[in-house]
């Protein structure tokens, strides 16, 4: 590795990984983009300048000081070897730039600013996502009156159980930053909810809570939108369908990038996540809300399935959606026209627009139907 000089050496953090320490010139993000109809990973400095990890790469290795190392031209491969050389070869890359004065006006063609690219799905796309049910204390019952929600929190309490968690769907579901979230055609009920998204890093199967960080890769901003118009009458006695619930197209933003764990923290001392409506809040909660904590979902979700690399486990989310009436008053559901914004401190904020969907033609009526046609008019 090229010498570098003590004044530079100066500008260094020490960033903590765990009971070891690292140099790195400042803390960096990663995420998926694209500026003209192909994929590539990026790093992402200072919430600004998105670097193309294969371009400025090949640009490191035209010095002598630094050995060849491909880096993966995906997000699940950067994830699966970041332990095992990415890493370092990220941190190297990143030094070079800080240290040759790189991301300034007279930056290489291969940094770009983040306005000029698109910001797609981090992960493109993950094996599976695991979503928290009802793992707020403040999103118990959000529709009961004032006592009922107190009940019911109080048994939650006393009754912690085992966590729920469902499978959302992945390609079709996932979308990245400023994507539309689509309003299926007739349904009339799309409600929001901001989440932690927990990457995993390593493959993962009885892991333990007391270990289970230690399995993380990082952590990016997701949304679970939510379909709460339910099944219409008749066919099959069930209660509840979450595939109508959770799994329509467009109903698993995520992004706008991917925070690896040592830049970020322990989200159960410092998780901040909230969400916008237009220029109302709707939603806001610090980890010290949870009912299970992220290190018991991991447990719980990996004695059921492997984890794998890339796959999400979201961590529920707090009281203030649309089918609530302890924020508001009433309930209150999406409409075209409107935008979302989620927000995680020391993560990144996801925006995305609410459109709605043009009624689908020449179907033979098995299809899910509007609410409307079953459910009284909101």
């Amino acid at each position: 590795m090229r010498a570098v000089s003590v004044a530079v050496v100066s500008l260094f953090l020490l960033i903590p990984v765990f009971g070891s320490a690292q140099e790195i010139a400042e803390p960096f993000k990663v995420g998926t983009f694209d500026t003209g109809g192909s994929p590539w990973v990026g790093i992402v400095l200072r919430d600004k300048l998105v670097v193309e990890l294969d371009a400025a790469n090949a640009a490191l290795e035209r010095n002598a000081g630094y050995p060849a190392l491909p880096v993966p031209d995906d997000m699940i491969g950067l994830i699966e070897r970041y332990d095992y050389g990415v890493k370092r070869r990220l941190y190297e890359i990143v030094n070079d730039l800080v240290a040759n004065n790189m991301l300034g006006a007279a930056r290489p063609a291969y940094i770009h600013d983040v306005d000029d690219v698109s910001t797609l799905p981090p992960i493109m796309y993950p094996g599976k996502i695991l979503n928290a049910a009802v793992n707020f204390y403040s999103h118990v019952d959000e529709s009961g009156t004032p006592e009922e929600r107190r009940e019911a929190a109080r048994l939650r309490r006393e009754e912690r159980g085992v966590p729920y968690l469902f499978l959302k769907p992945s390609r079709g579901a996932v979308v990245g930053n400023r994507t539309p979230i689509v309003i299926p055609y007739g349904r009339n009920r799309t409600d929001w909810e901001v989440e932690l998204g927990t990457v995993i890093g390593k493959t993962a199967k009885y892991v333990s809570a007391n270990d289970a960080q230690d399995y993380v890769f990082g952590y990016m901003v997701t949304m679970d939108i939510s379909d709460r118009g339910g099944r219409p009458p008749g066919g099959a006695r069930f209660t509840s369908d979450w595939f109508v619930g959770k799994g329509h197209d467009t109903f698993a933003p995520q992004g706008p990038w991917i925070v690896p764990k040592e830049f970020y923290g322990n989200p159960m001392e410092i998780l901040r996540q909230s969400l916008s409506v237009g220029d109302e809040q709707m939603q806001e909660a610090t980890a010290g809300d949870m009912i299970h904590s992220l290190w018991e979902l991991i447990e719980y979700g990996s004695s059921i399935i492997t984890l794998y690399p890339g796959d999400v486990i979201n961590n529920g989310t707090s009281g203030g959606t649309g089918m609530g009436t302890a924020v508001r008053g009433a309930q209150r559901f999406l409409q075209p026209g409107e935008e979302v914004t989620a927000t995680i401190e020391g993560i990144g904020t996801l925006k995305l627009p609410v459109v709605g969907e043009e009624k689908p033609a020449g179907l033979s009526g098995a299809e899910l139907p509007p609410v409307d046609t079953y459910r009284d008019p909101l």
